[in-house]
This record gives structure tokens, sequence and C-alpha cells, in this order.
């Protein structure tokens, strides 16, 4: 019997996988990602895949916003969200490891401002394969 709970999926290009092995050790969790996380993508305003994120451990509904150099990184993305018309849910990395060739060029920036902050999360770790 179809299911008509009103989920929809859209792809917007082909993303590999951010993760270094994806079948190896990672830790995620669902989150609500805050909109103001997103950049423009064509028509539609995409939080990507990788962006460093703070996210409230205690209460995962509150929605993530972008890690600075003065918010402490608690994880990053592990998929695009699509927040065009507002705050989406999403899913938070809280360990693991992040293939930085992977991950777009803007992200990349994003992730050297976060990870430069003096509080960030260790249990992320970037490499480059």
């Amino acid at each position: 019997m179809p299911s008509n709970l009103g989920i929809q999926t859209t792809d917007y290009g082909v993303r590999d996988q951010i993760l270094v092995d994806p079948s190896g050790n990672q830790f995620s969790v669902g989150c609500v990602v805050n909109a103001a996380v997103g950049v423009t993508v064509g028509s539609k305003k995409i939080a990507k895949a990788g962006t460093p994120i703070r996210i409230d451990l205690k209460n995962t509904q509150t929605p993530a916003v972008l890690a600075t150099d003065d918010v402490a990184m608690v994880g990053v993305l592990l998929h695009d969200v699509d927040v065009t018309n507002g705050n989406n849910n999403g899913t938070a990395l809280l360990f693991g490891f992040v293939n930085l060739n992977m991950v777009d060029a803007d992200v990349q920036a994003l992730i050297a401002t976060a990870v430069g902050s003096a509080n960030v999360s260790k249990l992320v770790t970037f490499l480059k394969v």
C-alpha cells in the first residue's frame, strides 16, 4: 500500500558520498537545518553536504546554525538539504571521516574557518583521499 505522508525526494545532481568509507565507523543524528545555512544553487537554496554546523544535542529540533570561528562546530551536514522553503530536516555527522575532495570548494572554506575555532569538535576528521 503506497504511503502519502507528504515525503518528497528530489535529486539536484550527482554527489558522491562525502564519507571516506561509507561502510566504516560513523555516527550521525537527525537535525533541523536553519534556512540561513543554505546557499543559492540554481533556483533552490541548498545547505550543502559537509557544511560545518552547530546543533543543540539536548534538543535536535532547535535549528542547526553555521559553525564559524566564533560558533563551535559540533558536526557537519552528511547530505545536501533543500532549505528553499525554510528550515528542513537533515542529518548531522557527529563522528566520522570526511573526504574533503568530495566537498564543494565553498564548503571547504567554511570547514577551514570552523576548524580554526578553539573549541571545535575533534570527532569529525577531514582527509583528502
